[in-house]
């Protein structure tokens, strides 16, 4: 099979009318994978995944893009710039079916795993008086980086909350987590909404900043009226007290699952080399971010996957004892 790859291979991409043969060749050896911003958990869980495909597929070199995040990784996708994405259910399902950011332009996506749950997580300090989604009415918000997740879904809370995205903010920025959090820090921004596992750097940073009491906004309340309109792809968790520094109290919210999606036609054996190294790398990937101790057997659910499986993948696990039901 021959994919693509990103922005370190371009060279070799253009070399392709001159020698396709050779181009093939260095294609089929090479993968990005698209992840996210530096603040989140997908950078560092992808970088050691490229890591592990490098050294333990033979002739692979994999490397990680850098991007907004799950939009912007299945456009990448959709175009085929990059080989693999970490990728919210939620945008993956609008992009299998042509939906919101990729009206008329579907992307073929299949999961090949479920890795683990996406925290809604609305941001703010104690001095900014916010303690409901209210009160983020004439505040100044970020609504996460552009072609982000946490843009898409932050829009639908904020929906579904009764609040206005264009008239009932002082401001609405697009920054990414760690841009809001060093805005906060400046009193240039009073809240912002983050998409991600926990832990998340930027929040930790945050929370630890001297004279700060971080607060993050319960939201579970506006989970049926959204999935009444989006579907069943969100449901409600919370994050413990104590899971930042300064969080005081359990943060009720709402969650997404997060898949590793490949395009519908990556050829088999080389999704079941990939499934095999994540799995057996799977104790290494939690030392990496502690998101990943949710990569479990019992989490390869198509319900949860969202889109569908990639048929190796489905073999795969199948294979391992998943019931995928």
């Amino acid at each position: 099979m021959t994919f693509t790859i990103g922005r370190r291979a371009l060279a070799a991409s253009a070399a392709a009318l001159a020698l396709p043969g050779l181009a093939r060749a260095q294609a089929a050896t090479q993968m990005a994978i698209a992840t996210g911003t530096t603040g989140g958990v997908y950078y560092p869980l992808g970088g050691a995944l490229a890591n592990y495909l490098s050294r333990d597929i033979p002739g692979m070199s994999a490397t990680v893009e850098v991007t907004g995040g799950s939009v912007a990784n299945l456009q990448l996708l959709g175009a085929n710039r990059v080989g693999m994405v970490i990728s919210q259910v939620d945008a993956a399902v609008d992009a299998v079916r042509g939906n919101d950011r990729f009206r008329g332009r579907p992307v073929p996506v299949r999961a090949i795993a479920v890795l683990y749950t996406n925290r809604m997580q609305v941001v703010t300090v104690a001095s900014t008086g916010i303690t409901k989604m209210a009160d983020l009415k004439g505040k100044r918000i970020s609504t996460g980086a552009p072609g982000s997740a946490t843009e898409v879904m932050a829009l639908r809370l904020i929906e579904a909350a009764g609040l206005d995205r264009d008239k009932d903010f002082r401001a609405r920025e697009r920054l990414s987590p760690a841009e809001s959090t060093n805005a906060i820090k400046d009193g240039k921004l009073d809240a912002y909404f983050f998409v991600s596992g926990y832990p998340t750097s930027a929040i930790t940073d945050l929370g630890a900043s001297p004279g700060v009491q971080l607060v993050l906004i319960d939201h579970h309340e506006y989970i049926p009226k959204i999935v009444e309109k989006y579907g069943p792809v969100y449901f409600p968790e919370e994050i413990p007290a104590g899971a930042y520094p300064g969080q005081r109290t359990a943060n009720k919210q709402m969650s997404v699952a997060n898949i590793v999606g490949v395009r519908q036609d990556m050829a088999d054996d080389l999704v079941t080399k990939i499934l095999n190294v994540m799995w057996g790398h799977r104790a290494d990937w939690a030392q990496v971010h502690s998101a990943a101790r949710d990569f479990k057997l019992e989490g390869q659910k198509t319900a949860a996957a969202g889109v569908p499986w990639h048929p190796a993948a489905e073999t795969f696990w199948k294979g391992h004892g998943a019931t995928l039901a």
